[in-house]
């Protein structure tokens, strides 16, 4: 089961289990990098893929999680908006220290630091949505109500 996932995935796992979900984690040795990767990777529609992407502050260097529906651009000034500040393209090195995990798995929940979290609403239109499971190859499945309640992210409109 879930022991023999990578490491990351593993802490996915616990972060999961902390918030009384079991772990559905599912590994694709093709990968799900993008969200038309992972859409084809488990056969669903490419608005059902959660995008973990992450953003830094411009003054206060803090972290910002999108979780966009894949389709969707995120809206940088629309971001800003909401944060309440300037926002900026975090580079890798700011994303794994942030998070813990590397671009293209960052899952949205189980990261190094608190993070500033916008859920995009049109996630809300499916059943069942994935997300990023701590690597480019694994991901899992739960309903957008639960991100929300996960994450503690507030659902907002983060497309242009």
């Amino acid at each position: 089961m879930t022991d023999t996932l990578p490491a990351a995935s593993q802490r996915v796992a616990e972060a999961l289990r902390a918030h009384g979900i079991a772990p559905a984690i599912r590994a694709f040795p093709a990968g799900t990098r993008t969200a038309i990767d992972a859409a084809r990777a488990i056969g669903c529609e490419v608005a059902q893929i959660v995008k973990s992407l992450v953003f830094r502050g411009r003054d206060s260097g803090r972290g910002v999680l999108v979780l966009a529906s894949g389709p969707n651009r995120v809206d940088e000034a629309r971001i800003a908006a909401l944060f309440g500040e300037p926002i900026a393209k975090a580079d890798a090195a700011f994303v794994r220290d942030v998070t813990g995990y590397a671009i293209g798995g960052v899952p949205p929940l189980g990261h190094a630091q608190a993070l500033a979290t916008y859920i995009d609403e049109t996630l809300l239109a499916h059943p069942t949505v994935w997300a990023a499971a701590g690597t480019p190859n694994t991901v899992f499945p739960l309903a957008p109500a639960e991100l929300a309640r996960l994450t503690g992210g507030r659902l907002a409109r983060v497309d242009a």
